[in-house]
């Protein structure tokens, strides 16, 4: 072999070697659905779809400062910075679609929470699953979105550290029949997922146990007179009336309820969509006395979060979904962290069934809302961090927030 060539080979020798070192050739994407490559110096993009405006914001924002902790608190992530992006996802399945074209067309992203309403939900996974994304969700609750059956809406892709409403109206019947002793109950839905799912798994319980459902009807969103669907309610003077809709109808109800002759001796019960900071002012008196299902957080890990709330974000949270939203981002970073590939120049390589398979291979996770064990179909929560809370003048009148929790199961 001459001088030359001799030269040449071990130049090319030396060559691939730097390269192997510095990542370029050691990467390879083996990933069935593809990955996401995050080169040197570029950060790791989560994506968030949430309703940040309009009457369920508060929503939103108690989600995104539980995401905002996290990252904070991971600081640099496989050599790089994380860097948060988002969009509107509003409480809708319009919202829901628009956010979600918006997310899967931005290739750099790895992951996403989101979203905070089941409706947005439904229409935003198809979009999201097809993009081989994976979605943990810190609140959507409606059965539907984990069952695989030829009634649900699960897509690959999607999980939640939220509970499964087949808990939250299982408890809440439980507290009316067997805490209350009611044995009647009329349910008013707003058409939404969320509300009309919850709504059936309370009336469906409360039956089981025992009881009579009376009337089940629906409001529409955007409405301001109740006083048609109460009346319908009030007609055969039910022990409960069970109303799991969002602000403002919600308040609308319970101001308007003491109008309708029937509902003298009704005790009214809302759920977590009604856990809201502004609830208690908005709905005045009547709403004293009133119960709300919904998130039940304790523990010195609940309170080290809670003061790194009011450190860096200020107050107290608005809703009751922040703890979840961070179990969402931990969880989520975990599975990215487990399966990515690392190149010696900082490359990194995300494959996205490879974290999907991680996400539903969490198990014994200890999260701020409990241990999370995730299933195939995403349901990573098992309904223990729930609880009945009383509305009292404390919240109506002097702004005090959050609410005692009277029950938990």
């Amino acid at each position: 072999m001459s001088k030359r060539l001799l030269l040449v080979v071990s130049l090319l020798v030396f060559a691939s070697i730097i390269l192997a070192a510095c990542g370029g050739a050691s990467l390879e994407c083996t990933d069935a659905i593809g990955c996401v490559e995050v080169a040197p110096g570029e950060p790791i993009t989560l994506a968030y779809m949430l309703t940040t405006t309009g009457a369920t914001a508060f929503l939103g924002e108690d989600s995104l400062g539980g995401i905002e902790i996290v990252i904070a608190d991971r600081g640099e992530f496989l050599g790089h910075e994380i860097e948060l992006i988002g969009e509107d996802s509003l409480c809708s399945a319009e919202g829901g679609q628009t956010a979600a074209t918006k997310v899967a067309a931005n290739e750099s992203v790895v992951g996403v929470i989101g979203t905070n309403c089941s409706g947005a939900a439904t229409a935003a996974l198809d979009t999201i699953s097809s993009a081989g994304l994976t979605m943990c969700s810190p609140s959507n609750t409606a059965p539907a979105l984990t069952d695989d059956g030829p009634d649900g809406t699960w897509q690959p892709g999607y999980f939640r550290a939220a509970h499964n409403d087949l808990f939250q109206g299982r408890i809440a019947a439980d507290f009316a029949y067997d805490i209350l002793g009611a044995r009647s109950a009329a349910t008013i839905h707003d058409g939404s997922p969320y509300a009309d799912q919850l709504q059936s798994v309370f009336a469906g319980r409360f039956a089981e146990l025992g009881g009579t459902v009376t009337f089940q009807g629906a409001v529409n969103v955007g409405d301001t007179d109740m006083r048609p669907v109460l009346t319908s309610a009030a007609a055969d003077s039910p022990d409960v009336l069970y109303f799991p809709i969002f602000e403002p109808e919600g308040p609308f109800i319970v101001a308007q309820s003491s109008e309708i002759e029937g509902l003298e001796d009704t005790t009214l019960m809302g759920a977590d969509g009604l856990l809201v900071a502004s609830f208690a002012g908005n709905s005045g008196a009547n709403a004293e006395g009133m119960f709300l299902s919904g998130p039940f957080l304790s523990g010195s890990a609940y309170d080290d979060f809670l003061a790194k709330w009011a450190d860096q974000i200020g107050g107290v949270p608005p809703s009751g979904f922040h703890a979840f939203a961070a179990d969402c981002t931990n969880m989520l970073l975990d599975a990215i962290e487990a399966t990515a590939q690392v190149g010696g120049d900082g490359t990194v390589l995300v494959g996205q069934q490879a974290v999907r398979d991680a996400m539903a291979a969490t198990s014994g996770f200890a999260g701020l809302s409990g241990n999370l064990s995730c299933t195939p179909t995403g349901d990573c929560a098992t309904g223990e961090a729930l609880g009945v809370f009383e509305i009292t003048s404390a919240e109506i009148n002097d702004g005090n927030w959050p609410p005692e929790a009277i029950w938990t199961p």
